[in-house]
């Protein structure tokens, strides 16, 4: 039987990933129409043409889509204060995405950095993900853990 605080890191892990796809897809997109056109603001209405043509970008969107409802579910049964610190290690995703996928070359500084919010979100997702209803005694987390 899944606990609460199970359920909440799952949707979140689920959540990470889409809006690390979606990251990807997004740049890539916009990577090509940078390629093909200057990207000024004269030519603002001729760049929103392309991007929303662009199935890249429009896969990106989708997963963007799917990222926020999937943080807004989260936020319905986790305090702010668990959710965002755990959704920081999206942080880590993207940056080894952009390694691998759009062979981007991340510097030992930026690995450092990315080892730091690992840290820090490991110690987030220790705690209890819910603290609201605490205090009147209507908590109903399976585990507590504080």
């Amino acid at each position: 039987m899944w606990t609460e605080r199970i359920r909440i890191i799952a949707l979140l892990a689920v959540a990470i990933i889409s809006q690390a796809v979606g990251n990807v897809l997004l740049s890539q997109g916009m990577k090509l129409i940078a390629e093909e056109s200057q990207l000024t603001w004269n030519n603002w209405v001729s760049i929103f043409l392309q991007a929303v043509q662009s199935p890249s970008i429009l896969f990106g969107v989708g997963f963007y889509v799917i990222f926020f409802v999937l943080f807004a579910a989260a936020l319905s049964r986790a305090d702010l204060s668990f959710v965002l610190p755990a959704i920081s290690s999206e942080v880590v995703l993207n940056v080894a995405f952009a390694d691998y996928f759009l062979n981007e070359t991340v510097s030992a500084i930026r690995w450092t950095g990315v080892l730091l919010i690992s840290i820090g979100v490991g110690l987030v997702v220790q705690s209890s993900p819910r603290t609201f209803g605490i205090a009147g005694g209507q908590d109903t987390m399976a585990e507590g853990g504080r």
